[in-house]
């Protein structure tokens, strides 16, 4: 059964603030788009999008409530995403600042697998599908069907605002033709990634 205009509407106004507004998939996709081109970024966009989607999908289907009842698994989730996260921001820090330049050694793509595979861990995403499962899911019996609607819809509005992220960061590009300015443009995303990553403790 579609959602209806009245849950429709402030959905979408919901799943673009979220998709849009920075966290670690948006530094990662800014991050890699400016080191490796606009070419890299749409398996990584495509990657992120499917896999945030299916959260959406999961805990509508049951793995939300099966988690309300587990605050100790809830924990254990949020705070290995932290680590992880935390682990990526050190890697980005620590980044050779070498030109960038086609020929020259770059520190290897997200790619589709690892943006899939990044959202699973992070805070941001699984504290966004437990909210739109609450707020719009409903309680009706329709519940999952209504999930599957809304995880389409996320989907359909994370690609562009993923696509954003992706084009500033290869527009980045341009002033990243010094070691010292890719050494400021990696430890400045680095720093972003942290504090997006670690803002989801006060979410």
């Amino acid at each position: 059964m579609p959602l209806s205009l009245s849950t429709l509407l402030p959905f979408v106004l919901f799943a673009f603030v979220a998709s849009i507004t920075p966290g670690p998939t948006n530094i990662l996709v800014l991050n890699n788009s400016a080191r490796h081109g606009l070419r890299a970024a749409p398996p990584i966009i495509l990657g992120a999008a499917l896999a945030a989607a299916g959260i959406v999908l999961l805990v509508g289907a049951g793995l939300g409530d099966w988690l309300a009842g587990r605050p100790k698994v809830q924990q254990a989730m949020q705070w290995l995403g932290l680590l992880w996260l935390s682990y990526l921001a050190w890697q980005i820090w620590q980044a050779p600042a070498s030109v960038l330049d086609a020929s020259a050694g770059q520190p290897r793509r997200l790619g589709l697998a690892g943006a899939a595979a990044l959202q699973l861990v992070n805070p941001k995403t699984w504290l966004m599908a437990l909210a739109v499962v609450s707020v719009f899911a409903g309680t009706e019996a329709d519940r999952q069907w209504r999930a599957l609607w809304l995880s389409l819809v996320f989907f359909l509005i994370a690609l562009p605002c993923l696509g954003a992220w992706a084009l500033l960061g290869a527009g980045s590009a341009r002033w990243l033709r010094s070691p010292q300015a890719l050494q400021a443009f990696n430890r400045g995303m680095a720093l972003l990634l942290l504090a997006s990553t670690w803002m989801s403790l006060w979410a």
